[in-house]
């Protein structure tokens, strides 16, 4: 008869999980209080009993986080990974409405970009009360 694997491995604490994500402590609690990371089941002596389930799943929000996507589309998107009916291709429409919305934004800071770019490049720079981005901010839209 074998020996399960995981049998021996004990069980990783809050602060375990946080070393091996990089996942702030209070982000953690946080994503539970708000259902995006179950809540783990309780050792004899009652500490948070995570394992490597939690550690792939928080870092899957991270990464999803990273990627720009909010609380809501991200328990969406965990709505497949659950198994909650969510199916690839509803995941691909959020996806795709996130990407579009990615573009709209970087689309937005060029033309930030562009005017700041601009302004500053009229600013001369010098030790006197006249300044071009001043005046460029003063302007009414």
């Amino acid at each position: 008869m074998m020996k399960d694997a995981h049998a021996s491995v004990s069980p990783l604490r809050r602060s375990d999980l946080s070393r091996l994500t990089g996942c702030n402590l209070e982000t953690i609690r946080y994503y539970e209080k708000v259902g995006i990371m179950p809540e783990p089941p309780r050792t004899a002596s009652n500490y948070r009993a995570y394992d490597d389930s939690h550690v792939a799943r928080l870092r899957f929000v991270m990464r999803a986080r990273d990627l720009g996507f909010t609380l809501q589309e991200l328990r969406e998107l965990l709505g497949l990974v659950d198994g909650r009916g969510a199916t690839c291709a509803e995941v691909q429409a959020l996806a795709e409405r996130h990407l579009a919305s990615v573009r709209d934004k970087i689309a937005d800071l060029r033309r930030i970009e562009k005017v700041l770019s601009e302004t500053v490049s009229r600013c001369t720079g010098a030790d006197v009360p006249e300044c071009a981005v001043i005046d460029a901010l003063a302007q009414a839209v």
